[in-house]
Order: structure tokens, then sequence, then C-alpha cells
């Protein structure tokens, strides 16, 4: 029992000195400029974010922009293409004297538009895909940067 009368004065100064209204203060003052700071920093990171979806969204709208301008040009030009493939197999048809030269030209126009819509689907295709992909990579790279700093922090 003697220890705990010998340690009594200083725990009641530790304990005075932990209820001292200055240091009580000076602790909450710390604790509040701290939170003051990771708000702060918190704030700075959602706002860079924020900044830059913006611009990854304004990148994806200008490309979609200039894709489907792209995607329409191709269009008209297959359907230009087929227009006049068919005036071309008209003209063809009024000019036939028998009903077996008929067929001929008929069969072989049905069979060359087959061919040529096949690759004209090819082609739209391939084009709407790239199309897709270019729309798409702003966003990607930005969600992608993203994720890595949720990561690394």
């Amino acid at each position: 029992m003697s220890k705990t009368t010998e340690n009594t004065p200083e725990f009641l100064e530790n304990v005075s000195s932990a209820l001292d209204p200055s240091k009580a203060i000076e602790y909450v003052s710390a604790a509040t400029e701290k939170g003051v700071e990771q708000t702060k920093e918190a704030y700075a990171k959602v706002k860079t974010g924020a900044e830059e979806t913006q611009k990854a969204l304004e990148a994806s709208f200008e490309t979609a922009k200039a894709v489907g301008s792209n995607l329409s040009l191709k269009t008209i030009a297959v359907l230009r293409a087929n227009t006049e493939a068919a005036f071309s197999h008209f003209e063809a048809l009024v000019s036939v004297k028998s009903p077996s030269e008929f067929v001929e030209l008929q069969t072989a126009f049905v069979r060359k538009q087959v061919e040529q819509t096949v690759e004209q689907a090819k082609e739209l295709q391939a084009a709407a895909t790239k199309a897709a992909e270019d729309i798409s990579r702003p966003i990607k790279s930005a969600f992608e940067k993203a994720v890595k700093e949720l990561k690394v922090a």
C-alpha cells in the first residue's frame, strides 16, 4: 500500500494536468484544425475528380459528334452506291430483248447486291465498333484513374 500512497501526488498531478482547461482547448483546437485540413483535402480530391469526369464527358461527346458524322457519311455513301447500282440495273433491264436476258441480268444483279451488302455491313460494323471504342475511351481512362487513386489511398 505504501506504493499507492507514494504515487498519489504524481497521479493527482497527471490528472490535474489532463484536466487543465488550457490544454483541453489546445487539444480541441488541434483536433478541429486536423478535421478542417482533412475536409479540405477530401474536397480537393472530390473537386479534382469531378473536373476530370467533366473533361472526360466533354471529350466523349466531342468524339461522339465526330464519329456520328463519320458514320452518317459512310451510311450515305453506302445508300448512294446502292441507289446508283439499282438505277444502272433498271436501265439495263429496259434494254432487255428476251426473257432469258432479263433473268440473267436480274440474277447477276441480285448476286452482286448480296455480296456488296455483306461487304458494306462488315465495313459499317467495323466503323461502329471503332466508334464505340473511341467514344468510351475517355470515360474508361477516367474511371481507371479513379480506381487506381482509390487503391493508393
